[in-house]
Protein backbone atom coordinates (compact mmCIF):
# COMPACT_ATOMS: atom_id res chain seq x y z
CA UNK A 1 0.00 0.00 0.00
CA UNK A 2 1.31 3.51 -1.19
CA UNK A 3 -0.17 5.18 1.61
CA UNK A 4 2.18 3.92 3.99
CA UNK A 5 6.00 4.00 4.08
CA UNK A 6 8.52 0.59 4.49
CA UNK A 7 11.70 0.14 5.63
CA UNK A 8 13.44 0.25 2.08
CA UNK A 9 12.41 4.16 2.36
CA UNK A 10 14.76 4.68 5.48
CA UNK A 11 18.44 5.20 6.17
CA UNK A 12 19.07 3.12 9.30
CA UNK A 13 22.45 2.94 9.48
CA UNK A 14 23.55 3.51 12.69
CA UNK A 15 20.18 4.53 13.92
CA UNK A 16 18.45 2.55 16.83
CA UNK A 17 14.95 0.65 15.32
CA UNK A 18 12.11 -0.16 17.34
CA UNK A 19 11.22 -3.44 15.67
CA UNK A 20 7.59 -4.28 16.63
CA UNK A 21 7.00 -7.90 16.57
CA UNK A 22 4.27 -10.52 17.45
CA UNK A 23 6.91 -12.75 19.39
CA UNK A 24 3.57 -14.66 21.40
CA UNK A 25 4.05 -18.26 20.13
CA UNK A 26 2.96 -21.40 21.29
CA UNK A 27 5.25 -23.35 24.25
CA UNK A 28 4.23 -27.03 25.19
CA UNK A 29 6.33 -27.94 27.85
CA UNK A 30 8.59 -25.25 27.93
CA UNK A 31 9.52 -25.36 24.40
CA UNK A 32 8.30 -23.42 21.64
CA UNK A 33 5.61 -25.79 19.41
CA UNK A 34 5.41 -23.62 16.63
CA UNK A 35 7.88 -21.17 15.24
CA UNK A 36 5.97 -19.74 12.30
CA UNK A 37 5.72 -16.30 13.67
CA UNK A 38 9.35 -15.88 14.62
CA UNK A 39 10.41 -17.09 11.16
CA UNK A 40 8.52 -14.78 9.26
CA UNK A 41 10.14 -11.98 11.07
CA UNK A 42 13.22 -13.25 9.81
CA UNK A 43 13.71 -10.87 6.57
CA UNK A 44 13.05 -7.61 8.36
CA UNK A 45 15.69 -8.60 10.86
CA UNK A 46 18.27 -9.33 8.51
CA UNK A 47 17.42 -6.40 6.16
CA UNK A 48 17.85 -4.00 9.13
CA UNK A 49 21.34 -5.31 10.38
CA UNK A 50 22.46 -5.65 7.26
CA UNK A 51 22.42 -2.31 6.68
CA UNK A 52 23.80 -1.38 9.79
CA UNK A 53 20.76 -0.96 12.09
CA UNK A 54 20.93 -1.33 15.81
CA UNK A 55 17.74 -3.56 16.07
CA UNK A 56 15.82 -3.34 19.02
CA UNK A 57 13.06 -6.17 19.44
CA UNK A 58 9.82 -5.20 20.87
CA UNK A 59 7.27 -7.62 21.59
CA UNK A 60 4.69 -9.58 24.04
CA UNK A 61 3.98 -12.79 25.01
CA UNK A 62 0.64 -13.99 26.63
CA UNK A 63 -1.28 -12.00 29.14
CA UNK A 64 0.27 -11.18 32.34
CA UNK A 65 -1.56 -8.40 33.53
CA UNK A 66 0.75 -5.86 33.89
CA UNK A 67 3.01 -8.08 36.55
CA UNK A 68 6.12 -10.11 35.65
CA UNK A 69 5.53 -13.25 35.09
CA UNK A 70 8.34 -15.67 34.56
CA UNK A 71 6.84 -18.54 32.80
CA UNK A 72 5.52 -15.48 29.84
CA UNK A 73 9.24 -14.47 29.71
CA UNK A 74 10.58 -14.24 26.23
CA UNK A 75 13.67 -15.57 27.02
CA UNK A 76 12.61 -18.75 25.33
CA UNK A 77 12.02 -16.62 22.37
CA UNK A 78 15.43 -15.18 22.29
CA UNK A 79 17.20 -18.33 22.48
CA UNK A 80 15.43 -19.57 19.44
CA UNK A 81 16.07 -15.96 17.59
CA UNK A 82 19.22 -16.52 18.03
CA UNK A 83 20.05 -19.85 16.82
CA UNK A 84 18.30 -18.81 13.49
CA UNK A 85 20.33 -15.17 13.48
CA UNK A 86 23.80 -17.52 13.92
CA UNK A 87 25.24 -14.63 11.64
CA UNK A 88 23.98 -11.96 13.75
CA UNK A 89 24.81 -11.16 17.67
CA UNK A 90 21.45 -11.09 19.05
CA UNK A 91 21.28 -9.88 23.23
CA UNK A 92 18.32 -9.98 25.56
CA UNK A 93 17.22 -7.22 28.18
CA UNK A 94 15.59 -8.50 31.38
CA UNK A 95 13.01 -5.59 30.58
CA UNK A 96 11.97 -3.50 27.89
CA UNK A 97 12.28 0.76 29.25
CA UNK A 98 14.10 1.89 32.43
CA UNK A 99 18.47 1.69 33.20
CA UNK A 100 18.34 -1.89 31.90
CA UNK A 101 17.07 -1.39 28.74
CA UNK A 102 18.86 2.00 28.23
CA UNK A 103 21.70 -0.01 28.81
CA UNK A 104 21.47 -2.86 26.79
CA UNK A 105 21.07 -0.65 24.14
CA UNK A 106 23.65 1.69 24.69
CA UNK A 107 26.05 -1.47 24.52
CA UNK A 108 24.11 -2.27 20.91
CA UNK A 109 26.67 -2.22 18.00
CA UNK A 110 25.75 -1.87 14.07
CA UNK A 111 24.11 -4.59 12.54
CA UNK A 112 23.59 -6.40 16.07
CA UNK A 113 19.87 -7.32 16.93
CA UNK A 114 18.46 -6.18 21.05
CA UNK A 115 15.61 -8.68 22.51
CA UNK A 116 13.55 -6.67 25.66
CA UNK A 117 11.27 -8.77 27.74
CA UNK A 118 7.69 -9.06 27.93
CA UNK A 119 5.65 -5.45 27.03
CA UNK A 120 2.89 -6.43 29.00
CA UNK A 121 4.93 -7.39 32.36
CA UNK A 122 3.79 -3.68 32.32
CA UNK A 123 0.56 -2.15 32.66
CA UNK A 124 0.73 0.72 30.32
CA UNK A 125 1.37 -1.36 27.07
CA UNK A 126 -2.17 -2.93 27.56
CA UNK A 127 -3.84 0.99 28.36
CA UNK A 128 -2.10 2.73 25.45
CA UNK A 129 -0.14 4.92 28.20
CA UNK A 130 1.55 7.73 26.37
CA UNK A 131 4.18 7.85 28.98
CA UNK A 132 5.00 4.28 28.96
CA UNK A 133 5.41 4.76 24.80
CA UNK A 134 7.87 7.83 26.03
CA UNK A 135 9.90 5.72 27.69
CA UNK A 136 10.03 2.88 24.86
CA UNK A 137 10.45 5.99 22.26
CA UNK A 138 13.64 6.89 24.56
CA UNK A 139 15.25 3.71 23.19
CA UNK A 140 14.76 4.93 19.50
CA UNK A 141 15.67 6.69 16.70
CA UNK A 142 13.02 4.61 13.93
CA UNK A 143 9.96 3.06 14.73
CA UNK A 144 9.01 -0.02 12.41
CA UNK A 145 5.77 -2.28 13.08
CA UNK A 146 6.43 -5.72 11.33
CA UNK A 147 3.20 -6.94 13.63
CA UNK A 148 -0.19 -7.07 11.12
CA UNK A 149 -1.06 -9.86 13.71
CA UNK A 150 -1.31 -6.99 16.65
CA UNK A 151 -2.40 -4.18 14.54
CA UNK A 152 -6.13 -4.10 15.60
CA UNK A 153 -5.24 -3.30 19.05
CA UNK A 154 -4.41 0.16 20.20
CA UNK A 155 -1.83 -0.61 22.51
CA UNK A 156 1.00 1.82 23.55
CA UNK A 157 3.74 -0.03 21.16
CA UNK A 158 1.47 -0.26 18.34
CA UNK A 159 -0.49 3.06 18.26
CA UNK A 160 1.15 5.63 20.99
CA UNK A 161 4.91 4.55 20.14
CA UNK A 162 4.17 5.10 16.23
CA UNK A 163 2.98 9.00 17.04
CA UNK A 164 6.11 9.57 18.62
CA UNK A 165 9.24 8.50 16.44
CA UNK A 166 9.33 8.77 12.40
CA UNK A 167 6.86 5.34 11.68
CA UNK A 168 6.90 2.97 8.73
CA UNK A 169 6.26 -1.23 8.06
CA UNK A 170 8.33 -4.02 8.22
CA UNK A 171 8.78 -6.71 5.01
CA UNK A 172 5.98 -9.15 6.58
CA UNK A 173 3.67 -6.26 7.57
CA UNK A 174 4.40 -4.63 3.64
CA UNK A 175 3.53 -8.01 2.12
CA UNK A 176 0.28 -8.80 4.45
CA UNK A 177 -1.24 -5.45 3.45
CA UNK A 178 -0.63 -5.80 -0.20
CA UNK A 179 -1.74 -8.78 -0.11
CA UNK A 180 -4.95 -8.05 1.63
CA UNK A 181 -5.60 -4.81 -0.46
CA UNK A 182 -5.38 -6.71 -3.39
CA UNK A 183 -7.53 -9.38 -2.80
CA UNK A 184 -10.32 -7.06 -1.33
CA UNK A 185 -10.00 -4.04 -3.54
CA UNK A 186 -8.64 -5.29 -6.67
CA UNK A 187 -8.78 -9.06 -6.97
CA UNK A 188 -8.43 -11.32 -10.13
CA UNK A 189 -12.34 -12.30 -10.29
CA UNK A 190 -14.20 -14.14 -10.18
CA UNK A 191 -13.54 -14.45 -6.05
CA UNK A 192 -15.16 -17.53 -3.60
CA UNK A 193 -14.89 -16.61 -0.03
CA UNK A 194 -15.49 -19.82 2.54
CA UNK A 195 -16.25 -19.40 5.69
CA UNK A 196 -16.78 -21.41 8.48
CA UNK A 197 -16.81 -21.17 12.19
CA UNK A 198 -18.87 -21.65 14.90
CA UNK A 199 -21.11 -19.18 15.16
CA UNK A 200 -22.36 -16.25 13.11
CA UNK A 201 -22.79 -14.17 15.64
CA UNK A 202 -18.44 -13.51 16.01
CA UNK A 203 -18.92 -12.76 12.15
CA UNK A 204 -21.61 -10.54 11.30
CA UNK A 205 -19.86 -7.63 10.28
CA UNK A 206 -17.57 -10.20 8.15
CA UNK A 207 -20.29 -11.71 5.86
CA UNK A 208 -21.87 -8.22 5.72
CA UNK A 209 -18.53 -6.82 3.92
CA UNK A 210 -18.28 -9.96 1.62
CA UNK A 211 -21.30 -9.82 0.41
CA UNK A 212 -20.07 -7.08 -1.67
CA UNK A 213 -16.65 -7.63 -2.29
CA UNK A 214 -16.87 -11.10 -3.73
CA UNK A 215 -18.65 -13.39 -6.03
CA UNK A 216 -19.58 -16.17 -3.93
CA UNK A 217 -19.64 -17.65 -0.19
CA UNK A 218 -19.54 -21.20 0.73
CA UNK A 219 -20.57 -21.12 4.27
CA UNK A 220 -19.53 -24.28 6.61
CA UNK A 221 -18.84 -24.81 9.95
CA UNK A 222 -21.78 -24.53 12.93
CA UNK A 223 -22.16 -21.12 11.10
CA UNK A 224 -24.37 -23.29 8.19
CA UNK A 225 -26.63 -24.44 10.46
CA UNK A 226 -27.80 -21.41 10.95
CA UNK A 227 -28.40 -20.31 7.63
CA UNK A 228 -29.98 -24.69 7.15
CA UNK A 229 -32.67 -23.42 9.92
CA UNK A 230 -33.15 -20.14 8.46
CA UNK A 231 -34.06 -21.62 5.04
CA UNK A 232 -36.46 -24.24 7.11
CA UNK A 233 -34.69 -27.46 7.69
CA UNK A 234 -34.39 -29.12 11.20
CA UNK A 235 -30.96 -29.39 12.15
CA UNK A 236 -31.84 -31.76 15.28
CA UNK A 237 -29.60 -30.55 18.27
CA UNK A 238 -26.61 -29.51 16.21
CA UNK A 239 -24.53 -26.03 17.40
CA UNK A 240 -26.75 -23.21 16.32
CA UNK A 241 -28.12 -19.77 16.92
CA UNK A 242 -32.11 -20.13 16.30
CA UNK A 243 -31.91 -16.02 17.61
CA UNK A 244 -30.15 -15.34 14.72
CA UNK A 245 -32.57 -17.09 11.91
CA UNK A 246 -33.66 -13.44 10.81
CA UNK A 247 -30.05 -12.12 10.59
CA UNK A 248 -29.03 -15.05 8.48
CA UNK A 249 -32.05 -14.39 6.03
CA UNK A 250 -30.88 -10.89 5.89
CA UNK A 251 -27.57 -12.01 4.97
CA UNK A 252 -29.19 -14.07 2.16
CA UNK A 253 -30.91 -11.13 1.00
CA UNK A 254 -28.11 -8.73 1.09
CA UNK A 255 -25.99 -11.21 -0.72
CA UNK A 256 -29.30 -12.05 -3.76
CA UNK A 257 -29.04 -7.94 -4.21
CA UNK A 258 -25.45 -7.70 -4.49
CA UNK A 259 -25.25 -10.70 -6.93
CA UNK A 260 -23.37 -12.83 -4.50
CA UNK A 261 -24.18 -16.48 -4.22
CA UNK A 262 -24.52 -18.00 -1.00
CA UNK A 263 -23.58 -21.70 -1.27
CA UNK A 264 -24.75 -23.71 2.35
CA UNK A 265 -24.49 -27.58 2.18
CA UNK A 266 -27.09 -29.81 0.57
CA UNK A 267 -25.66 -33.19 2.69
CA UNK A 268 -24.24 -33.29 6.03
CA UNK A 269 -22.61 -35.80 8.44
CA UNK A 270 -24.56 -36.25 11.45
CA UNK A 271 -23.15 -38.26 14.80
CA UNK A 272 -25.02 -38.11 17.87
CA UNK A 273 -21.77 -36.57 19.26
CA UNK A 274 -19.06 -35.55 18.30
CA UNK A 275 -17.29 -38.80 20.25
CA UNK A 276 -19.71 -41.31 18.29
CA UNK A 277 -18.23 -42.07 15.59
CA UNK A 278 -19.08 -45.44 15.08
CA UNK A 279 -22.32 -43.80 14.48
CA UNK A 280 -21.71 -41.31 11.62
CA UNK A 281 -24.01 -40.59 9.05
CA UNK A 282 -24.26 -38.81 5.70
CA UNK A 283 -27.55 -37.88 5.16
CA UNK A 284 -29.57 -35.00 2.89
CA UNK A 285 -29.94 -31.65 4.68
CA UNK A 286 -33.84 -32.89 5.07
CA UNK A 287 -32.85 -35.82 7.04
CA UNK A 288 -31.28 -34.50 9.88
CA UNK A 289 -32.54 -36.86 12.93
CA UNK A 290 -34.06 -34.83 16.07
CA UNK A 291 -30.85 -36.48 18.33
CA UNK A 292 -28.44 -36.13 15.70
CA UNK A 293 -25.68 -33.27 15.46
CA UNK A 294 -24.46 -31.78 12.59
CA UNK A 295 -20.48 -32.31 12.45
CA UNK A 296 -19.33 -31.69 8.89
CA UNK A 297 -20.61 -31.45 5.16
CA UNK A 298 -21.68 -34.26 3.82
CA UNK A 299 -19.47 -36.10 1.01
CA UNK A 300 -21.24 -34.70 -1.99
CA UNK A 301 -21.38 -31.00 -0.33
CA UNK A 302 -17.19 -31.02 -0.20
CA UNK A 303 -16.66 -32.72 -3.72
CA UNK A 304 -18.86 -29.96 -5.43
CA UNK A 305 -17.32 -27.34 -3.58
CA UNK A 306 -13.93 -28.67 -4.11
CA UNK A 307 -15.25 -28.82 -7.64
CA UNK A 308 -16.73 -25.31 -7.46
CA UNK A 309 -13.64 -23.77 -5.99
CA UNK A 310 -12.16 -24.52 -9.85
CA UNK A 311 -14.33 -21.97 -11.15
CA UNK A 312 -12.84 -19.06 -9.69
CA UNK A 313 -9.70 -16.94 -9.98
CA UNK A 314 -9.01 -16.07 -6.35
CA UNK A 315 -10.21 -17.60 -3.03
CA UNK A 316 -10.37 -16.31 0.70
CA UNK A 317 -10.98 -18.30 3.06
CA UNK A 318 -11.15 -18.14 6.94
CA UNK A 319 -12.61 -20.87 9.15
CA UNK A 320 -13.36 -24.88 9.35
CA UNK A 321 -15.82 -26.67 7.43
CA UNK A 322 -16.72 -29.28 10.14
CA UNK A 323 -15.44 -30.06 13.60
CA UNK A 324 -12.08 -30.62 12.83
CA UNK A 325 -10.41 -31.26 15.83
CA UNK A 326 -12.12 -34.54 15.48
CA UNK A 327 -11.54 -37.04 12.53
CA UNK A 328 -13.39 -38.08 10.72
CA UNK A 329 -15.12 -34.35 11.13
CA UNK A 330 -12.08 -32.84 9.24
CA UNK A 331 -12.76 -34.91 6.52
CA UNK A 332 -14.40 -31.97 4.40
CA UNK A 333 -12.16 -29.38 5.20
CA UNK A 334 -9.27 -31.78 3.59
CA UNK A 335 -11.10 -32.74 0.96
CA UNK A 336 -11.80 -28.70 -0.22
CA UNK A 337 -8.21 -27.87 1.06
CA UNK A 338 -6.39 -30.93 -1.26
CA UNK A 339 -8.44 -28.81 -3.90
CA UNK A 340 -7.17 -25.38 -3.14
CA UNK A 341 -3.97 -26.94 -3.13
CA UNK A 342 -3.82 -28.17 -6.64
CA UNK A 343 -5.42 -25.50 -8.43
CA UNK A 344 -3.40 -23.08 -6.86
CA UNK A 345 0.12 -25.23 -7.26
CA UNK A 346 -1.01 -25.24 -10.90
CA UNK A 347 -1.59 -21.29 -10.90
CA UNK A 348 -4.98 -21.16 -11.78
CA UNK A 349 -5.87 -20.23 -8.28
CA UNK A 350 -4.84 -17.43 -6.07
CA UNK A 351 -5.38 -18.26 -2.57
CA UNK A 352 -5.45 -16.45 1.01
CA UNK A 353 -6.48 -18.22 4.19
CA UNK A 354 -6.06 -16.46 7.66
CA UNK A 355 -7.89 -17.36 11.21
CA UNK A 356 -5.80 -19.31 13.68
CA UNK A 357 -8.28 -22.53 13.47
CA UNK A 358 -8.39 -22.34 9.76
CA UNK A 359 -4.27 -22.61 9.71
CA UNK A 360 -4.29 -25.15 12.41
CA UNK A 361 -7.01 -27.11 10.45
CA UNK A 362 -5.08 -26.68 7.21
CA UNK A 363 -1.51 -27.65 9.22
CA UNK A 364 -3.49 -31.01 10.12
CA UNK A 365 -5.12 -31.26 6.44
CA UNK A 366 -1.31 -31.01 4.87
CA UNK A 367 -2.08 -28.47 2.38
CA UNK A 368 -0.78 -25.51 4.08
CA UNK A 369 2.55 -24.94 1.76
CA UNK A 370 0.96 -24.60 -1.28
CA UNK A 371 -1.77 -21.52 -0.59
CA UNK A 372 -0.68 -18.40 -2.07
CA UNK A 373 -0.32 -16.40 0.98
CA UNK A 374 -1.17 -17.92 4.75
CA UNK A 375 -1.84 -14.88 6.97
CA UNK A 376 -0.57 -15.44 10.22
CA UNK A 377 -2.85 -12.32 11.58
CA UNK A 378 -5.71 -13.69 12.99
CA UNK A 379 -8.29 -11.21 15.18
CA UNK A 380 -6.74 -8.67 12.46
CA UNK A 381 -7.24 -10.46 9.38
CA UNK A 382 -10.56 -11.19 10.64
CA UNK A 383 -11.19 -7.30 11.23
CA UNK A 384 -9.37 -6.28 7.57
CA UNK A 385 -11.92 -8.42 6.29
CA UNK A 386 -14.80 -7.27 8.40
CA UNK A 387 -13.62 -3.37 6.25
CA UNK A 388 -12.62 -2.28 9.97
CA UNK A 389 -9.64 0.04 10.55
CA UNK A 390 -6.91 -1.51 12.19
CA UNK A 391 -5.23 1.38 14.49
CA UNK A 392 -2.08 0.36 14.19
CA UNK A 393 -2.29 0.87 10.47
CA UNK A 394 -4.05 4.07 10.60
CA UNK A 395 -1.43 5.31 12.91
CA UNK A 396 0.86 4.85 10.30
CA UNK A 397 -0.83 6.55 7.09
CA UNK A 398 -1.22 9.95 9.93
Amino acid sequence: MKAVQSINDLDVNGRRVLLRLDLNVPVDKGEISDTTRIERTLPTIRNLAARGARVVILSHRGRPKGERDPSLSLTKVWDTLAGLLREHSVQFATDCIGPIAIQAVERLGKGEVLVLENLRFHAGEEENDSLFATALAALGDLYVNDAFSCSHRAHASIDALARQLPAVVGLSMETELDTLHNVLEAPTRPVIAIVGGSKISTKLTLLDNLCVKVDAIAIGGGMANTFLLARGYDVGCSLCEPSLVTTAQDIELRANETNCRIILPKDVVTAPTPDSVDAIQNVPVDHVAPDQMILDLGLDSSNDLATAVRSYHTLIWNGPLGFFEKPPFDASTNRVAAAVRQYTASNRLISICGGGDTLSALHRSGSMQDFSYLSTGGGAFLQWLEGKQLPGIAVLMK
